[in-house]
Parts: structure tokens; C-alpha cells; sequence
């Protein structure tokens, strides 16, 4: 494409050769990926280097840095956030979050608390305000910005050699592209639609996160009893291997007690629908939602 020609029209004429050119695979459910969905988290779409074997990757470019590594848009060995998640890599902002508490339902037995720290690694990237690429160690190159844990330094990442200066989110956030500026209905038709996976700051019409699971759960309650639990963590032991499995749904307490978070339900780099090499669950989900099995988990409906 011509280089005069601006950034967020290359991107949106890029998609639209993409999506014709390739055609879409569906997986399930799920919305349309030219992603497998099969054997790791590189066949998805949370392989945010966007390169699928056999292609480049030039298409997203202006909405983020390609660092053309799979793991450290979340994860680095060295330099990561001081929270409670594997080598963390990725901006967390400070934000507050409307909870589904908000919607005052009488329905509604148990507390509910700001997202935890396994809910807030899901919203850096879904709740909108934040670039995919927004990094604190940039893979070998040495650039290293602490300050980044929780706050996006676009001066930062055009450091990153090559860079756009793009560095767009889901919605528009990090002051670049966003990735709603195709992947939404009217914008982008060739384009897959990715509103649903904007969630926003407004949470009150999604799963509540941050809520306290019930203590009193089990036979004559409206919650099943979580099998097992070790530390600040509980589960439903499905295979009775005493180990919380990716394919378990599990709950987390981060100081509040056992809550449900966004990891409590999905696991973000895919779990296998029937074993290796088979089709991941649709959604990143840790268990199959075919006949309400996911829901009725945790709830005895």
C-alpha cells in the first residue's frame, strides 16, 4: 500500500482484502477467526502478533506494535508488574468499574467488590482503555519501563523499531486505531464484529466478577459445593486429581473471599474441546456451554 496513504485507512483497507482473501474459519460459536483454534494459544486470536503461519502480520500495524512474540503481550521473564500474576507484562490502569450490584436487583444475595486481580488481567485488554502493545519489557531490545505497569506511555512504545505510533485497544483508549474502527457493524462489513468482546468499565450486563460465592453451598442450596481447594484458591474437581485442571472452573480469593472472576470461567489460552489436537471451546471458555453446562457448574437450577 502507498505510504501516503494514512494509517487507519491502510488498516481498514488491509482488513477488507484480508477477510476476502482468506474467507473466515468459524470455531463453534465463536465468532469468525482465520485462526485453527487448535493447539495453543498462537492458533487464536489472543496471539496478538496477529500472524498466522504461511502470512504477515502488516495488516495490523497501525493499531499496535508487532513484537513478534506470542506470550509477551501478557508475560515477560524478567522486569514484570508486582502483581499477582505470572510475570505480568501488561498495563493495568487504575480504574473503577460499575458492578452489577449498581442494577440494586432483589435477586441479588451476595457482595460484590471491584474486579480482582484475576478479572482486571481480562479488562486490560476488554474493558477498552488499553493498547494491546502496551508493554513494560519489550522483548530484546533492552527498553524496559516500569511506569508502564499502570500507565500507557505511547512515548515509550514508539520506541518499539518500526513503529506506527498506532497503539490502539478495543475502543479508542490508547489513542490509536482502535480495533472497533473496522471490527464493528457499519464500519468494516468484511470485518468480524468484535463489540461483544468490548465490555467496557460498565459491567452491569455482564456475569457479575468480584462476587463472594456462596459459603452455604451444596445439596438443598442453589449452588453446587467447589470439590477441592488449596490456598486462595477452590475449584470443581471434576477428575478428583486434587489439581485445579485449565478445563475447571474455579473461584479466586484475592483478600474478600472465594468470588467469581473472569478467569473463574475462562481460560485465555484455550482449552481443548476433546483432547490435543481437537477444536479449543468456543470463547476461551473452561468448560462447554452446550446444554448450560458452564451455568449449571456452579448453579443447581
Amino acid at each position: 500500500m502507498h505510504k501516503n496513504i494514512p494509517p487507519a485507512s491502510r488498516f481498514a483497507a488491509a482488513c477488507l482484502l484480508l477477510a476476502t482473501t482468506l474467507g473466515w474459519v468459524w470455531a463453534g460459536d465463536d465468532r469468525p477467526t482465520k485462526f485453527t483454534n487448535q493447539g495453543s494459544i498462537a492458533n487464536t486470536r489472543h496471539n496478538m502478533t496477529q500472524r498466522v503461519p504461511g502470512l504477515n502480520s502488516a495488516t495490523m500495524d497501525p493499531s499496535r506494535n508487532d513484537y513478534g512474540e506470542v506470550c509477551v503481550y501478557c508475560h515477560t521473564p524478567h522486569g514484570s508488574s508486582n502483581v499477582a500474576l505470572p510475570l505480568w507484562n501488561r498495563t493495568i490502569k487504575s480504574t473503577t468499574y460499575t458492578t452489577y450490584d449498581a442494577l440494586n436487583s432483589a435477586s441479588l444475595t451476595q457482595p460484590i467488590t471491584q474486579p480482582g486481580i484475576n478479572s482486571l488481567a481480562c479488562l486490560s485488554c476488554h474493558d477498552g482503555q488499553t493498547a494491546i502493545d502496551s508493554i513494560i519489557n519489550m522483548p530484546g531490545s533492552g527498553r524496559v519501563n516500569p511506569n508502564q505497569a499502570t500507565t500507557q506511555d505511547n512515548a515509550f512504545l514508539d520506541t518499539w523499531p518500526g513503529s506506527l505510533g498506532g497503539h490502539g485497544g478495543l475502543d479508542s483508549g490508547g489513542g490509536g486505531v482502535a480495533c472497533l474502527s473496522c471490527h464493528s457493524p457499519g464500519n468494516q462489513p468484511a470485518a468480524t464484529d468484535f463489540t461483544a468482546f468490548n465490555l467496557g468499565t460498565d459491567l452491569r450486563n455482564d456475569h457479575p466478577v468480584g462476587i463472594t460465592f456462596p459459603a452455604a453451598a451444596g445439596p438443598g442450596t442453589e449452588f453446587n459445593e467447589p470439590g477441592a481447594t488449596q490456598g486462595n484458591l477452590r475449584w470443581f474437581d471434576l477428575d478428583g486429581n486434587s489439581r485445579a485442571d485449565k478445563q475447571e472452573v474455579r473461584l479466586y480469593d484475592t483478600g474478600n473471599g472465594f468470588e467469581v472472576e473472569c478467569g473463574s470461567c475462562h481460560d485465555p489460552h484455550g482449552v481443548p474441546t476433546a483432547g490435543a489436537g481437537s477444536t479449543f471451546i468456543p470463547t476461551f471458555l473452561r468448560v462447554s456451554n452446550t446444554g448450560s453446562g458452564l451455568c449449571l457448574t456452579c448453579h443447581n437450577k
